[in-house]
């Protein structure tokens, strides 16, 4: 395998181990949280941008008001996605996030259709159609809509159509959004310390560094798979992507023990068919694309 596969495992496999970390923080409440990976993050991107000597093109790259629109719009959808996530794992509902994200990928090609007029290939409606039966099916067996996982799929799949027209590579794109959130998530930390329910500082060193540490878990990932989108082809990234929710789910159900029944096994049962017959059908696409180039 190339590079660019071991980085794209590397961050898959990272994002895919989330929720042991944000578990060994389950007793720190979600929105502080995620107010501390927003300012970590945020110092540590600038920090790389500096040390890479990066500053005068970051700061002429962000200057266009359009830039700051689409970025102000993608740091508050980010935002949404994070603090639902966390609390979804630190809450007890690591199956459910993972559902989230094995149904991003078809929320993405539903997107596509409603907002870019992009046209769907025949084979595209069959998994699109067999994951609103699943999801349907967890509906009517949970006796509620399956929120956080509808909430996750639904908020990175925005973020992913606002990104689409986004003019800042992933590095410069990610400390802008994390500097739009930094001064709100400051304020936020000033507040709790100040009325006595902060966490920093007061609940142990181990759970001091992981706070600090949550900058650095979201950048690593972050890092290696830009690196990695450069060095292997898109179809293979795709692939790749059912890594994370996969491993997100067997934490769930065999690290942390979340209950994980035969209603659920039929619903995430379509949705994961969905996703097999969207992988082949996507190969299938990608090599008859390939082909036709060559042809051409």
């Amino acid at each position: 395998m190339n590079k660019g596969v071991w980085y794209a495992l590397g961050a898959y496999i990272c994002w895919g181990l989330f929720p042991i970390y944000w578990k060994w923080l389950a007793h720190v409440a979600a929105i502080e949280l995620i107010a501390h990976r927003i300012v970590w993050s945020c110092l540590m991107l600038i920090g790389v941008i500096l040390v890479t000597r990066q500053w005068r093109a970051f700061r002429a790259a962000i200057a266009a008001p359009r830039v700051v629109q689409i970025y102000f719009i993608a740091a508050i959808i980010i935002g949404l996605n994070w603090l639902v996530y966390v609390w979804g794992v630190t809450a007890g509902f690591i199956v459910e996030t993972s559902l989230g994200y094995f149904i991003n990928p078809l929320v993405n090609i539903l997107l596509g259709m409603i907002f870019l007029r992009e046209r769907l290939r025949a084979w595209q409606w069959l998994p699109l159609g067999l994951a609103t039966v699943g999801v349907v099916y967890l509906t009517i067996t949970y006796g509620s809509l399956p929120w956080i996982a509808l909430t996750l799929a639904m908020s990175f799949a925005f973020y992913a159509l606002v990104k689409k027209t986004a003019p800042l590579n992933s590095l410069y794109g990610l400390a802008f959004e994390t500097s739009v959130l930094f001064i709100p998530a400051t304020i936020y930390l000033f507040f709790v310390e100040t009325t006595g329910h902060g966490a920093f500082l007061h609940t142990g060193i181990i759970a001091d560094i992981l706070l600090v540490g949550a900058g650095v878990v979201t950048t690593i990932p972050l890092l290696l798979f830009a690196s990695a989108a450069r060095r292997v082809p898109l179809s293979v990234v795709g692939i790749l992507q059912y890594l994370s929710p996969t491993l997100q789910f067997l934490c769930g159900v065999l690290i942390f023990h979340e209950p994980f029944n035969q209603s659920q096994l039929i619903g995430f049962g379509f949705v994961w068919l969905a996703l097999i017959i969207f992988a082949i059908e996507s190969i299938a696409a990608h090599r008859a694309q390939a082909v036709a180039a060559i042809a051409e």
